[in-house]
């Protein structure tokens, strides 16, 4: 690997691993950088997996150090999420290359609208009823472990708004819960990954270094944030995440046209 592509993933896993942390999306980011590295979809898919954990990893400790932790709830979430992901990652590994392309374009797609739509009010209102309903929340995120094993790009959405509308939490705690819950499950993801040999460890630990550093970041930084300061940036994240998802997008697009026609 030359110098120019460790700095790239680098810098790619320092924003990941900020925008992974805060909020979520940041494999729409580095999932098409891997691909178009030349590494094959499953080998991307694995290798991704690396950086996830190394990330959060230095996400949970920054959260911890600052006092924010719910590890008892953490744990069961983690448990439900656990088995989803060990399912998840076995679908993943024998998925035709093609078809994950098609569906990582299309999540997408889809994030990059929702980043424009309106939340609904009477929704969040309606949302707010539900209060702390922890085992509804444990059923959901045994499929956000499938969802997390399989392809795990935009996973920290369906977080939030399952820890911020279904428990109340503030965004602070569900952010430290988050972080914790996806260190667990990409672990065992990761073991089924390496089992298969689908793991590039230079370009893993590579975009990993920036990872973890953009997540301790993040954790050290929003820790005692309020959801209002919070929400006052979230425009701010969205267009950093559009604009990643247009570069993750084009890179993407580049690297189907250049591959030729079976």
């Amino acid at each position: 690997m030359e110098w120019s592509d460790f700095i790239i993933l680098l810098i790619c896993g320092i924003v990941s691993g900020f925008t992974n942390t805060v909020a979520g999306g940041g494999s729409f980011l580095t999932l098409p950088i891997l691909i178009f590295m030349d590494l094959p979809v499953s080998i991307a898919n694995g290798t991704n997996r690396v950086q996830i954990v190394m990330q959060n990893i230095f996400a949970v400790s920054g959260f911890k150090s600052r006092g924010v932790s719910e590890f008892k709830f953490s744990g069961w979430l983690s448990l439900s999420a656990i088995i989803g992901s060990i399912i998840g990652a076995k679908i993943a590994i024998d998925f035709p290359e093609d078809a994950f392309k098609k569906i990582l374009s299309f999540l997408m797609i889809i994030v990059v609208m929702s980043i424009f739509l309106k939340k609904n009010k009477s929704i969040n209102q309606l949302n707010q009823k539900l209060i702390k309903n922890k085992l509804v929340s444990i059923l959901l995120f045994f499929f956000v472990g499938i969802y997390g094993g399989f392809i795990h790009a935009g996973v920290g959405f369906i977080m939030i708004a399952i820890l911020a509308h279904i428990n109340s939490l503030k965004l602070s705690k569900a952010n430290s819960i988050k972080v914790f819950v996806v260190l667990m499950y990409t672990i065992f993801a990761l073991m089924i990954f390496i089992y298969e040999g689908k793991i590039n460890w230079i370009y893993g630990i590579s975009i990993g270094l920036g990872s973890g550093l953009g997540g301790w970041i993040a954790s050290r930084w929003s820790y005692n944030k309020s959801d209002r300061i919070i929400k006052i940036l979230i425009p701010m994240r969205k267009r950093i995440r559009f604009r990643s998802f247009n570069l993750g997008g084009s890179i993407l697009i580049a690297k189907c046209s250049c591959c030729p026609e079976a």
